[in-house]
């Protein structure tokens, strides 16, 4: 069903209704009219990574280990598999007249908000730092979650529109201020680009911007969202971000006024309750019939776009047995694989013989955690194989020991209360192995939602840094595998004496698994750094501050730890004899060859970097501006094609306006950022093409 014919059968069911029963339908807990035949709705369902909060399902790797895959077309297969079991569910619920909170078809992700500062909890619900990764990785995920049926799959929404990165414990009534040059470079690409590929839904932040409320915010939802991009769906408030604009960001001076606020602002959802209070704003003519009128027909579209009301339910011969199923868990441990970064592999140490190990001892607070490998907003699933767990499995000629070694944090308030000590366990299953892995990091009780969420630094926590240093200092084969939604800085010591160091993210159900697969060599790491690893001795600018100066690699001016984009394989790629095919109005379309020197198959993940001049405006050091994956066999060379959007490689003036760079455009074909310190870590030395700006 085309939007058109959803919009006239909203328009025909809406019709009908009073204005009390169009209002009671603006909340996301819509009551039934029963004299209409229209069943309740529950609007509030979450998929970040997976069908979220409503019992078994799969459990694919958190959104910032997708966006480490640097794969948009995985990302689309997972979103499928989501929106499969999703659907699964829904059909399970009608039939059993369970149509609760979690229930629905409008899943309130992805998170496309840019990661500017490595200390919010939030993060790693979010795609990285980069806007053009979190724009082709959020569009991928929509597209999965929507399908490319008559009807919609399941709705997907884009949030927290629009500029929004922390701080958790300020949120409610944080007001954010940005030039309009960064929220054009930065803070909006995201956003513009998800709703021209159609999403169903936008969610407004709990914050403001620039002296308004995100979700009172006129001039963003219906002259920016609306006027500017066509946006076609849905708005919805964060939940219970309606009432702060009465209680927290006080625009307001009654509840019906910020109701009205929000509502005539273009919020056409309210996740909370503070739309009850929309009849009263009616009453005193702060808000109009024809208003509500449209929030309703808007919300009833999506309603009819997803096949609600038809005889005969799209998607309906889904089968609960979808759920977890096994492919499902192949494309997870899949997804798991590909998002794995190898950060150090000192004179290829890795892969290990698993069938020459005698002993490994896996040792950290995260060998043998499952709320490590889940994240946050997730569902639970029917199997898990945590770090321990995957190299027993792999490793089944070796002898494998486990401790804990120590918690996340000492968090003792003093020596005696019976804390636990856990060091000399942990060292003594260190240092009777030949091999010590070491599985440090956080969990999302560490990193997450809501006060206290934030991290005060990006550095190791001190317990786990004691154990690692102990360990270290005794033992010569160390392997670190970080797990944490965010950068973590390990200290100089521990980078230099371990012999080889992964990011593994928050890695899925499966994702023990993963991890004891690349130790054996069973693939070839290709997992790329999605943000910036800083470095954890150096300032960070104020957290509050949303000026991009100083942030994320296409403004920072210090040396971080490892760059975005970084990542290693068991082989080594040479770029070569890199050209432009084709140059026109909207595209510039490239080629590079590409040989695989080594002795293994790799999946080369292709970045394309603009570094571009202007003399109207500063630009960014380097900007990614297109993304493919090479699949090349040990020896072998491929030659990969590439299209880029010159909507990436324009620059922003200061008045938020996009133009052609006037002065020089040189493009990197790689696998990394460009540059002499990603160089020396290991990455293969770019091609590059100059072109002439304005071209």
């Amino acid at each position: 069903m085309d939007y058109t014919k959803a919009k006239e059968k909203a328009e025909k069911i809406v019709s009908q209704m009073t204005v009390e029963e169009k209002l009671s339908q603006l909340v996301y807990n819509a009551p039934a009219i029963d004299r209409l035949g229209i069943h309740e709705y529950n609007w509030w369902n979450e998929a970040l990574h997976g069908v979220a909060r409503a019992g078994t399902a799969t459990v694919f790797p958190q959104a910032i280990a997708l966006a480490a895959a640097f794969d948009p077309a995985l990302v689309e297969e997972v979103a499928g598999a989501i929106s499969t079991e999703g659907r699964a569910k829904y059909n399970k619920s009608v039939e059993f007249g369970d149509r609760d909170i979690y229930k629905g078809l409008t899943y309130w992700s992805p998170n496309i908000n840019i990661f500017r500062d490595p200390r919010w909890g939030r993060g790693h619900e979010t795609y990285g730092e980069d806007p053009f990764l979190t724009a082709e990785t959020g569009k991928a995920f929509i597209k999965g979650i929507q399908g490319d049926g008559e009807y919609l799959k399941a709705g997907a929404c884009s949030k927290h529109f629009a500029v929004h990165s922390g701080p958790e414990d300020l949120r409610h009534g944080f007001d954010a201020k940005a030039s309009k040059k960064d929220i054009e470079e930065t803070y909006l690409p995201a956003f513009e680009k998800t709703v021209k590929a159609g999403v169903a839904g936008v969610m407004g932040a709990y914050s403001g911007f620039n002296g308004t409320p995100c979700n009172a915010n006129a001039e963003l939802i219906q002259n920016t969202l609306r006027g500017d991009w066509g946006f076609k769906g849905y708005f919805v408030s964060d939940c219970g971000a309606i009432a702060d604009l009465y209680e927290n960001h006080h625009i307001a001076d009654t509840p019906e006024e910020a109701a009205a606020a929000a509502f005539n602002a273009g919020c056409d959802l309210n996740c909370g309750d503070y739309y009850r209070f929309l009849y009263e704003a009616y009453e005193k003519d702060l808000i109009d019939g024809e208003r509500i009128h449209e929030a309703a027909v808007t919300l009833f579209t999506i309603r009819c776009l997803l096949g609600e009301f038809e005889e005969i339910r799209p998607y309906s011969d889904i089968p609960y047995s979808a759920v977890d199923c096994a492919a499902h868990k192949a494309l997870n441990l899949k997804a798991a694989c590909d998002s794995l970064v190898l950060l150090k592999n000192e004179n290829g140490f890795l892969p290990l013989d698993k069938n020459r190990i005698g002993s490994i001892g896996v040792v950290g607070p995260n060998a043998m955690n499952i709320t490590v490998l889940e994240g946050n907003y997730e569902g639970r699933a029917s199997q898990y194989i945590t770090a321990a767990d995957g190299i027993r499995q792999v490793f089944d000629k070796s002898e494998i020991r486990v401790a804990e070694g120590c918690k996340y944090k000492d968090e003792r308030l003093c020596s005696w209360d019976g804390f636990e000590n856990l060091y000399s366990d942990g060292l003594a299953v260190a240092t009777s192995s030949d091999i010590t892995v070491l599985c440090l990091g956080l969990n999302r009780d560490y990193e997450g939602e809501g006060e206290g969420a934030d991290k005060t630094d990006v550095l190791l926590p001190m317990s786990q840094l004691k154990l690692a240093e102990q360990v270290c200092d005794r033992c010569e084969n160390v392997v670190i595998v970080l797990m944490c939604g965010s950068s973590i800085d390990i200290g100089e010591k521990l980078r230099s004496k371990a012999k080889a160091i992964i990011a593994a993210w928050y890695p899925g159900a499966l994702g023990g698994l993963a991890v004891a697969k690349l130790l054996a060599g069973e693939f070839s790491p290709c997992g790329r750094l999605p943000i910036t690893f800083y470095d954890g001795t150096k300032p960070l600018p104020d957290f509050t501050d949303y000026s991009m100066k100083g942030r994320t690699y296409r403004f920072l001016e210090d040396t971080p730890v490892w760059e975005f984009g970084f990542g290693l394989g068991y082989s080594k790629a040479v770029y070569e004899n890199a050209a432009v095919t084709e140059i026109n109005d909207d595209t510039i379309k490239v080629k590079v060859n590409i040989r695989n020197t080594g002795a293994y198959d790799i999946k080369e993940k292709v970045q394309v970097y603009a570094s571009f001049t202007d003399s109207r405006t500063s630009t960014p050091a380097y900007q990614l501006c297109a993304l493919g994956t090479a699949e090349i066999p040990a020896g072998g060379e491929v030659c990969k094609a590439l299209c880029i959007d010159r909507y990436w490689i324009k620059a922003v003036t200061e008045n938020g306006g996009r133009v052609e760079p006037d002065g020089e455009i040189k493009l990197y074909i790689g696998s990394s950022l460009p540059t002499d310190y990603s160089y020396s870590l290991g990455a293969p030395k770019a091609a590059e093409i100059e072109i002439r700006g304005a071209v």
